[in-house]
């Protein structure tokens, strides 16, 4: 079994995006959370290893904020094979860049 986390930053403003909704969704499991003040979500339980899909809403948040943005929504394919994943986003309304953390 697996265990998965995300972080979320604003690299525009140099700040957590508190707020964002995301799924998870893969190997049976669909799950929607929310980013904490910090931008983050740490997923409940242990995940079946294999291939997972992230869903960023981005367009409903930068909405929000009345912030123009090119991506109305992120979408991140990612293996979790391993005991812990950790997928950071960050963020800006016209640019991302994702990478896997610790």
């Amino acid at each position: 079994m697996t265990t998965c986390s995300t972080h979320v930053l604003d690299a525009a403003l140099g700040a957590p995006a508190a707020g964002l909704a995301v799924t998870l969704s893969g190997a049976e499991v669909a799950l929607s959370a929310t980013t904490d003040d910090d931008g983050r979500i740490t997923w409940p339980g242990d995940l079946v290893p294999g291939t997972y899909e992230l869903t960023f809403a981005t367009g409903s948040w930068f909405g929000a904020a009345e912030r123009e943005t090119f991506y109305p929504e992120i979408h991140l394919v990612v293996d979790l094979g391993g005991p812990h994943a950790h997928v950071a986003l960050l963020l800006s309304p016209f640019s991302y860049t994702t990478y896997k953390g610790s």
